[in-house]
């Protein structure tokens, strides 16, 4: 089982980056996902989630209306959105994949610095 992020980086504030998550050994369709991100000295925080088919999407409350997430099942990706970048939303970020009662997966995580 595999869960790969790439896309993070250094951007300016009020910049955009797009995150992806490349995920194999598992029924991706199968699994709702997630982006959760961890800042230095804090706990590891939900971003935004995304079912399994991509009907339903919900965010945290300081990511709504500037993070979109998204998947393509096809290519077993999901991604994240994000625009208006600020400071505080420099963390590592973390893909995470969930069948509630089954098993969890997580990335090993990318970096992005919101920084001038």
């Amino acid at each position: 089982v595999q869960l790969v992020e790439s896309g993070g980086g250094l951007v300016q504030p009020g910049g955009s980056l797009r995150l992806s998550c490349a995920a194999s050994g598992f029924t991706f369709s199968n699994y709702a996902m997630s982006w959760y991100r961890q800042a230095p000295g804090k706990e590891r925080e939900v971003v935004a989630t995304i079912t399994s088919a991509g009907a339903s999407t919900d965010y945290a409350d300081s990511m709504k209306g500037r993070f979109t997430i998204s998947r393509d099942n096809a290519k077993k990706m999901v991604y994240l959105q994000m625009n208006s970048l600020k400071s505080e939303d420099t963390a590592v970020y973390y893909c995470h994949a969930l069948r509630i009662g089954v098993r969890a997966y997580w990335g090993q995580g990318t970096q992005v610095t919101v920084s001038s």
